[in-house]
C-alpha cells in the first residue's frame, strides 16, 4: 500500500541555471566540458602507470612526451617532488593522449595532478564531471536498484559536485564518504553510466544556486532535517517521512575510554568518563542533547557536538537509544547522517513506480529541477 502521496511533481523547466565555473581550455582554445578535481589520496610516495602515449608536465612546462605507456614514482622532497630522482618542483601532471592513468591499484580517466603540499603529496584526479560521475554512481547505489532511483542519484552528484567547485585551492572533492564515493574506470558499468547519460546537465537548485544535495543510505524509516544534525537550517532539507528505508537495526557497544579519546579529540574533554544520559531526541527521532559526566566536568552536548561525537564513536546513526551505566550499548536503525535522499528509501519508491522527479521532489521540497550553464572561467 502507497502510504505518501506523488508530492511536488514538476514537468516543467525553468531557464538553465548559469553557474560560474571551470572550463578546461586546449590548446586549441575549444572549451570543453566542465571538469573536477578529485582528491584520490594524500601519500608520501605512489607509482603512476600510464597505458599508452602521454606527456609529463611541471610549472617550467612539458617535461617529457612518451609515444608508449610508462610506469613513474613520486616521492616527497622537502620543498616539492622528486620523480624518479629528478626533483621538479611542487607539481606534476600526467596528461594521457588516450588509454587510463593508473594510481593506487585503480584506472582513472583524465589526467593525474600531483601536488606538494606541507610534505605530503595529494594526488588528484582530473576529469569531466559527466565521466567523474561514471565512477561515482558504482560507489554509491547498486546497479541493481532501480532506474529512476539510479537517475535520481546522478542528478544529487551532479549537483553536490557543482556545489563544491572552488571548496580547495587543490581539489572539489575527496574520492571516499567525507564527499563522495569514487571507484574510477574498472568500477563503471552500463547501467550507472546510462543512468549519468540519462540525466546529463541536470541538477536541484534552490534560489538559483545548486542545492546542497546531501543524501545517505538508510533513514531508519524518518529522514532528519539539516538543523537536527548539523545545526544549519536549510529549507529544503527538512524531516520526511521514509516508509521504503530498509531500517536495519544495529547495536553498538562504548567503553568509557573511547567517549573520553572522542570528545577530546573535538576539544571537549571532561576527564575520565563516569555517566552518560540522553536529554533530548529531535522530531525525527535522533538524539540532540547528551549529558557527559567527566571526573573534570559535567558538559551537555547539543547539535552539532552530538552529532560529531556519536559518529566518531562509531555509531552507523544518532537514530539510537541509549542503554546500559557504563560500559554503554546505543541500539538504533539507519545508515548515515540521515539528512536528504536516503538511497534505500528511494529505491523503495522507485519500486512502486515513481520516476527520479518525483523522489527527487519528495526529499527535497521546493527544490527545482534545471539545467546549468558555464559563463566564467576560473583557474584551478
Amino acid at each position: 500500500m502507497r502510504v505518501l502521496s506523488r508530492l511536488e511533481a514538476r514537468s516543467t523547466w525553468p531557464r538553465a541555471l548559469l553557474l560560474c565555473a571551470w572550463l578546461l581550455l586546449l590548446s586549441g582554445g575549444h572549451a570543453q566540458e566542465l571538469t573536477v578535481r578529485v582528491l584520490l589520496a594524500e601519500v608520501d610516495a605512489a607509482e603512476v602507470t600510464l597505458e599508452g602515449p602521454h606527456a609529463v608536465w611541471t610549472l617550467a612546462g612539458r617535461l617529457e612526451k612518451r609515444a608508449e605507456g610508462a610506469r613513474w614514482t613520486v616521492r616527497t622532497a622537502p620543498q616539492g617532488i622528486y620523480l624518479g630522482e629528478r626533483y621538479v618542483g611542487p607539481l606534476v601532471t600526467f596528461v594521457p593522449e588516450e588509454g587510463a592513468v593508473r594510481v593506487g591499484g585503480r584506472r582513472y580517466r583524465g589526467m593525474l595532478r600531483v601536488v606538494w603540499h606541507e610534505g605530503r603529496l595529494l594526488l588528484i584526479n582530473r576529469l569531466e564531471l559527466e565521466d567523474y560521475l561514471k565512477g561515482v554512481l558504482p560507489g554509491e547505489v547498486p546497479a541493481s536498484f532501480p532506474f529512476e532511483a539510479l537517475k535520481a542519484q546522478a542528478i544529487l552528484a551532479r549537483t553536490y559536485t557543482l556545489s563544491r567547485l572552488g571548496s580547495s585551492p587543490y581539489y572539489d572533492v575527496c574520492a571516499w564518504e567525507a564527499c563522495q564515493v569514487y571507484k574510477g574506470l574498472d568500477a563503471e558499468t552500463p547501467r550507472h553510466t546510462q543512468a549519468v547519460e540519462a540525466t546529463r546537465g541536470q541538477i536541484l537548485a534552490y534560489g538559483g544556486r545548486p542545492i546542497s544535495a546531501v543524501y545517505h543510505a538508510d533513514s531508519g524509516g524518518k529522514t532528519a532535517s539539516a538543523y537536527e544534525v548539523w545545526g544549519n537550517a536549510l529549507p529544503y532539507l527538512v524531516v520526511r517521512e521514509d516508509p521504503y528505508a530498509r531500517a536495519e537495526p544495529w547495536r553498538v557497544r562504548v567503553e568509557a575510554r573511547a567517549v573520553q579519546e572522542a570528545l577530546e579529540a573535538f576539544g571537549l574533554g571532561v576527564g575520565a568518563v563516569k555517566a552518560l544520559e540522553v536529554l533530548g531526541y529531535s522530531q525525527s527521532g535522533r538524539i540532540k542533547r547528551l549529558r557527559v559526566v567527566g571526573t573534570a566536568e559535567v558538559r551537555v552536548l547539543g547539535i552539532p557536538e552530538v552529532t560529531r561525537v556519536l559518529r566518531a564513536l562509531g555509531l552507523p546513526s544518532t537514530k539510537a537509544r541509549l542503554e546500559g551505566t557504563g560500559p554503554w550499548v546505543f541500539t538504533g536503525s539507519g545508515k548515515g547522517h540521515g539528512v536528504g535522499m536516503s538511497q534505500w528509501g528511494a529505491r523503495g519508491f522507485a519500486a512502486a513506480g515513481w520516476d527520479y522527479r518525483e523522489i527527487l521532489a519528495y526529499y527535497y521540497p521546493g527544490t527545482v529541477l534545471t539545467t546549468y550553464e558555464v559563463v566564467a572561467r576560473r583557474e584551478p
